[in-house]
């Protein structure tokens, strides 16, 4: 059962008209679900049985929601993107329309380019995450606690904390300010421990217990002009250690926690939303509030970027496409930088915001368990036989794209080989793209130059072209049944999906770059039955070196750019080498890598630099003799990438734009013109 409640129709973008959809309007309300916890499609939802009922019954719950769509329904294109929110907020319009990043899109500013709106789609989005506090106007989910009758449910917890700068001395339990933390036993204070560690594989060390507690601070002005003065008070939902923590450590807690939240109804939220938009089957307070769910939709397709790429992932895996009367939900899915992971959420005492494991931070985070790929295959640790879609009825179409970061942080090679790093097909409804030689977070808009932690800059490679050309190939394929272009990844038959030696041996010696320095930091552990049942068997988890899956790396060409894969107009006529690798500062993890992050490496400008620095690499004016050269070099890579299918016209002058002046708002080339 669904009812919209609190819901507000105002004016989008000013009631710009956008083509042949017209007018935009932005609704926003809350949605109120009521749940069956012993409707069969329910029953896999962790800890439901354990949620507070109502006299029918029934559990309780609600999420926000927010839906851009034409004023007039009837001019749209019957056709519904739904976001997976990041950690409840909203993306799609930042990647698909470059529009600013927001969370209360309303402006003509706020639709971007207009892309979506000029294709008529409506695009909604609903809180899924159950242990988000509000704030930032992100959407957030209300779920209930799970209890044992009026008895606390308790359990062991691991929490992680990597500091990055000095003068650290709080974190909650969650380690996020956003992220609601499960809460300390107060009989369990003394029992809980505190170790820490320089790297993943080093040994643990204790921390003594008087140099921290369960505490939070408080600033504020003091009485008697004292003037600003701080109070440290006790909080079972807090850490505090007064000497503060030290930058580039890993400091890992032990504790029992209570009260578990029953996240899994994220799933359930997406479901009973997504089905009452299309077909109309829910109540409402008022007539606008029933409007809501009458949005005229023919085809839904889903979209998420990151964790949310896993939410969708996992939302597909544990049959949630399916809808309360056996209907399909989503029609296609667009998982991206999703890497070979799946979502922490349908566990008791889940941490769907944690990071997941990275090659310093969070390593062991449970994020990555078996099956990471669409089609069957087989385990050879365990012998299970699994795969995400195995329900023909229910399962989308699928197109996931990563870019080169989830190749070395999130060991997206699983995605499309079996566990041993063997190639895998996968079936007729999956494309896989990489977004070669591009980072996690690809910036659509203008970029500043930046290292942040890392020893290089960031990669700066832009690909948000590629979105605008796969939703329409999407639509096309379910719509018309008109396939998109095959997959475009690097394989092991083809010598373009290379383990770290090979890679290490084809990357080029650049002077003054530390490169990832060994394989280990790739392996994507058999976590056996630590997290599988949501229970930790073993606290903290223990690194089963021995017990690895295969994890493979793009193959590169002489610049250190990846060879195989969708290349974006940057990558085939480059300015220097981007890596979807980045690695710490000396003093903040040597080494290790910088999480979800990639390098841009600028050429020597010139042969005599080359020389001088002992680069081996082309240099620039050796590939460009000019400015307008390297412009017409990126069109005839464009040019390409529209015959292909990969973008669309429109995007054509966009890209050859950002090519001006030696493409100076993404690199750092000093040359005349």
């Amino acid at each position: 059962m669904l009812k919209f409640e609190n819901v507000r129709r105002v004016a989008f973008a000013g009631a710009c008209e956008f083509g042949q959809a017209g007018a935009y309007e932005r609704v926003t309300g809350r949605a109120m679900f009521k749940i069956d916890p012993s409707e069969s499609r329910n029953r896999s939802i962790v800890d439901l049985s354990h949620a507070p009922r109502d006299a029918d019954g029934l559990v309780s719950y609600g999420g926000d929601f927010c839906i851009l769509r034409p004023a007039e329904p009837g001019r749209g294109n019957g056709r519904l993107l739904f976001e997976f929110v990041n950690r409840g907020n909203k993306r799609a319009l930042h990647f698909f329309n470059d529009a600013p990043s927001g969370n209360m899109p309303l402006s003509l500013a706020d639709a971007g380019n207009g892309f979506l709106m000029r294709e008529g789609y409506a695009v909604a989005w609903l809180g899924w995450q159950g242990d988000l506090w509000p704030g930032d106007d992100r959407c957030t989910l209300s779920v209930p606690v799970a209890r044992e009758g009026t008895t606390a449910i308790e359990g062991k917890i691991f929490a992680e904390f990597t500091p990055t700068s000095d003068g650290v001395k709080v974190y909650p339990l969650s380690a996020a300010t956003t992220c609601r933390s499960y809460p300390v036993v107060p009989h369990a204070h003394s029992s809980a421990s505190l170790t820490r560690r320089r790297y993943y594989w080093s040994s643990r060390e204790e921390v003594p217990r008087d140099r921290w507690d369960f505490a939070r601070t408080e600033g504020g002005q003091g009485a008697d002009n004292q003037g600003a003065e701080r109070a440290v008070m006790p909080s079972d939902f807090h850490i505090h250690m007064p000497d503060g923590f030290e930058p580039g450590w890993i400091y890992e807690l032990v504790y029992l926690g209570q009260d578990p939240l029953v996240l899994g109804l994220g799933h359930s939220a997406v479901r009973d939303f997504v089905a009452a938009l299309r077909h109309g089957d829910a109540a409402g307070s008022d007539e606008v509030a029933r409007e809501v769910a009458a949005l005229e939709i023919e085809r839904a397709y889903c979209w998420g970027r990151s964790q949310s790429g896993r939410c969708i992932r996992d939302f597909i895996y544990h049959g949630f496409n399916e809808d309360l009367a056996g209907r399909k939900v989503f029609d296609g899915a667009m998982p991206h930088v999703s890497g070979a992971g799946k979502m922490w959420l349908n566990q008791r005492f889940a941490k769907p915001t944690l990071l997941p494991g990275q090659s310093y931070e969070n390593h062991t985070a449970p994020a990555d368990i078996f099956p990471f790929s669409y089609a069957a295959s087989s385990d050879h640790l365990t012998g299970a036989r699994d795969a995400i879609l195995k329900r023909p009825n229910s399962d989308p179409f699928v197109i996931h794209t990563d870019s080169a970061s989830e190749y070395w942080h999130r060991r997206a090679s699983l995605v499309h080989t079996d566990t041993e790093g063997n190639d895998l097909a996968q079936p007729e409804t999956v494309r896989i793209y990489l977004w070669a030689s591009s980072q996690h977070w690809a910036y659509p808009r203008d970029v500043e130059l930046t290292s942040g932690i890392s020893e290089q800059l960031f990669n700066t490679v832009a690909t948000s072209m590629f979105f605008r050309a796969l939703l329409r190939r999407l639509d096309d394929w379910v719509t018309r049944g008109i396939a998109p272009p095959e997959s475009r990844i690097p394989l092991v038959a083809e010598g373009t999906l290379a383990t770290f030696e090979d890679w290490r041996a084809s990357f080029p010696q650049i002077p003054a770059v530390t490169c990832p320095a060994s394989e280990s930091r790739l392996e994507a552990m058999d976590y056996g039955t630590n997290y599988a049942a949501g229970i930790l068997d073993q606290v903290p988890p223990a690194i089963y070196a021995s017990r690895s899956y295969a994890v493979r790396v793009p193959g590169v060409d002489a610049d250190g750019n990846d060879i195989a894969g969708l290349r974006a107009p940057m990558v085939q006529a480059p300015l220097g080498t981007y890596t979807g690798w980045s690695v710490r500062r000396r003093e903040l993890g040597a080494g290790a890598m910088v999480g979800v992050t990639g390098s841009y490496i600028p050429f020597p400008e010139t042969r005599e630099v080359a020389e001088a620095t002992r680069d081996p690499r082309t240099s620039i004016l050796d590939r460009y003799p000019t400015a307008d050269a390297y412009r017409d070099a990126i069109a005839a890579a464009v040019d390409g990438l529209i015959r292909d299918g990969f973008v669309i016209e429109e995007d054509r002058s966009r890209c050859i734009a950002l090519a001006k002046d030696w493409g100076c708002s993404r690199h750092r080339v000093v040359l005349g013109s």
